[in-house]
């Protein structure tokens, strides 16, 4: 059965999932993490891909990613994880893939989902109990987005700049959205939408997507209408949401 054709639409925010194969790290020493996320800012800027948030995990990496066509993203993820490996075993003397032969993605609806999709990246080091603040973990955006500090990966999304009207106003309204906890049916339909390759928006959204692609954009669910489909919860492992 030929698998289904990946979701890619130009100027639209991709959240994007990098593992490892059979879920094994992919990290193994902090000169590792800073590898690529140097070659993600080259690539980044080689490419025209905005890169709003990111996080890498031990086995797993997280990035929200806008690109003008829709090339953008599939090459960008393509030429990172061919870099990567090819690094990795330069330098551990190992040989064969690391990464899973897809990366996983999701095109975002900006106005409901996108700060929301970048707390869900930020936020995988607290879920994973690795820290106490996404401030504590030294390999994500939110130092970038929610202090300043510079980060030459990170390009913030148009809809951070309304946040507010200087650069401490906007970092600080972004800090105040951690203040709560991400509600578990948003947690979930972030989850299945990533791993499902479906896009995550409203239905007016998904419907726009769908028009413009002339197929499905969302999780089937055969005998049931569209309004009426429960949302399915997929869960993480501790280093793998």
């Amino acid at each position: 059965m030929p698998r289904r054709a990946r979701i890619v639409v130009g100027g639209y925010p991709m959240h994007v999932i990098l593992r490892g194969i059979d879920r094994a790290a992919v990290f193994f020493a902090d000169d590792d993490r800073r590898l690529l996320l140097m070659r993600a800012a080259a690539l980044a800027r080689a490419e025209s891909v905005a890169v709003h948030a990111y996080v890498l995990m031990t086995n797993h990496v997280h990035l929200l990613l806008t690109a003008p066509t829709d090339a953008g993203v599939p090459t960008f993820m393509k030429r990172l994880a061919q870099s990567y490996v090819q690094y990795v075993n330069r330098t551990y003397q190992r040989t064969g893939p690391l990464f899973e032969g897809r990366f996983r993605s999701s095109v975002i609806e900006t106005d409901e989902y996108l700060l929301a999709c970048q707390r869900y990246i930020e936020l995988n080091p607290l879920r994973a109990a690795l820290v106490k603040s996404p401030a504590d973990y030294p390999w994500s955006s939110y130092r970038a987005n929610a202090l300043g500090t510079p980060d030459p990966v990170v390009t913030a999304h148009p809809l951070y700049a309304t946040l507010g009207g200087s650069d401490a106003e906007r970092q600080a309204a972004y800090r105040r959205l951690f203040a709560d906890e991400i509600d578990e049916q948003l947690l979930t339909r972030i989850r299945d939408s990533v791993n499902g390759g479906f896009v995550l928006g409203n239905v007016r959204f998904e419907r726009q997507i769908a028009a413009m692609l002339g197929r499905r954009t969302w999780r089937g669910a055969p005998g049931r209408p569209r309004a009426e489909r429960p949302d399915e919860d997929q869960g993480d492992l501790p280093l793998s949401s």
